[in-house]
């Protein structure tokens, strides 16, 4: 992907909290607080200024911001704010931080701040107290969770991201492939440190999350405990393989199954009836389609078969691994698909004696479809 320049970056988040300012502005709030610390993560917080992690933002209605870091190098580095002020300045206490810079601000009648709404109540009293000229509003349907359905949708940068974490990912399939045909690949050990260097390798930040490699024995699960072992992988059977791997931030999230020796017709069975729900839940993957009618059209071709899939259709992905929206079929019917969103599908069927069968990738919602970014598969192996 394109290298953007500091000056095109900064552009980029501009943009992000000129939109949010104007929501702001619009429900007669003043500022935005954003808290993203080890009580409580919070990817809004690199969303709006590029900050990794680690510190408070506080967004005014006029699109300026005050970033107070945990470690102000790396915000120095990374972060474009017009003003940063090292967290130390406020004994790293989180409420002197936030109170400090309300009170500093013009005082004009009663002022409206929004704060997050996993605000413990204790702290959200102590914030009432330190800043008596100020309406704290701590709630939900706020501000905050306009953020989440403006993150819902990717913009170009977010977009070219995430096609980025998919091309890297999609090379790994390919890797751990070859690498089961040579031998290399004997446990549940090997494939998650394989992958955990490859993406290295190709200039990835992380995995997205701790990755689930389940040999026969355990691709019942779900999500396997634990997420890998020195167990054999892949064995005689059904194995699965989830991961993802972060550029720039943004994740991919893709599950294989991988299918060794000789299964029985049940086991088949299985592989079938994921590979039929995959392609019939792409096709409801459009703009202005509920995402509640895909989960269900899904639902119904297990159904035919007197199976179930004891999950979500699929989820948002982006600097987060689960983001809005959620697609199933208890989702709200007046949710839609949209141009720009990015959304797993991922059918899946699991039984304690026959293993378990998912097929995950990434799609992009377009104006004329979809785009599927990442190629992941069952992968045979005599």
């Amino acid at each position: 992907m394109k290298k953007y320049t500091k000056d095109e970056m900064k552009n980029i988040y501009k943009s992000r909290r000129d939109f949010f300012a104007k929501f702001l502005r619009e429900h007669s709030i003043d500022v935005a607080v954003i808290i993203d610390n080890e009580d409580t993560r919070d990817a809004n917080l690199r969303y709006f200024c590029g900050h990794i992690c680690d510190g408070i933002l506080i967004i005014k209605s006029d699109s300026s911001c005050v970033l107070i870091p945990w470690d102000v190098n790396l915000a120095k580095d990374n972060a474009f704010a017009e003003k940063i002020i090292p967290f130390t300045r406020y004994e790293r206490d989180t409420i002197k931080a936030v109170s400090a810079v309300l009170n500093a601000l013009p005082a004009k009648n009663k002022m409206v701040v929004e704060i997050p709404p996993a605000t413990p109540y204790p702290d959200f009293l102590k914030i009432i107290d330190a800043v008596p000229a100020w309406d704290v509003r701590c709630r939900e349907n706020s501000a905050h969770s306009f953020i989440e359905a403006m993150r819902s949708v990717k913009d170009d940068y977010e977009i070219e991201c995430t096609k980025e974490a998919a091309r890297i990912g999609d090379k790994i399939i390919d890797g751990i492939e070859q690498r089961i045909k040579k031998g290399k690949i004997k446990t549940e050990t090997d494939v998650a440190l394989f992958i955990e260097s490859e993406c290295r390798k190709y200039g990835c930040e992380r995995t997205g999350f701790d990755t689930l490699a389940a040999g026969p024995s355990r691709s019942f699960a779900i999500h396997c405990f634990p997420n890998y072992t020195a167990g054999e992988w892949p064995g005689n059977g059904l194995s699965i393989l989830d991961f993802g791997v972060v550029y720039n931030g943004y994740t991919s999230d893709t599950t294989l199954t991988v299918a060794k020796g000789k299964l029985s017709a049940q086991q088949e069975k299985s592989i079938e009836l994921v590979e039929k729900a995959a392609v019939t839940g792409l096709q409801f993957y459009k703009k202005d389609i509920p995402l509640r009618l895909a989960a269900s059209k899904v639902d119904e071709v297990f159904k035919k078969a007197k199976r179930t899939m004891p999950h979500g259709l699929g989820h948002g992905i982006g600097l987060e691994i689960h983001e809005f929206p959620f697609v199933r079929p208890r989702a709200e019917p007046e949710v839609t698909f949209a141009p720009g969103m990015i959304v797993t599908l991922e059918p899946g069927l699991y039984d304690k004696e026959l293993g378990g069968v998912r097929l995950e990738n990434d799609v992009l919602i377009t104006e004329k479809g979809n785009e599927v970014l990442t190629h992941s598969r069952i992968i045979r192996i005599n």
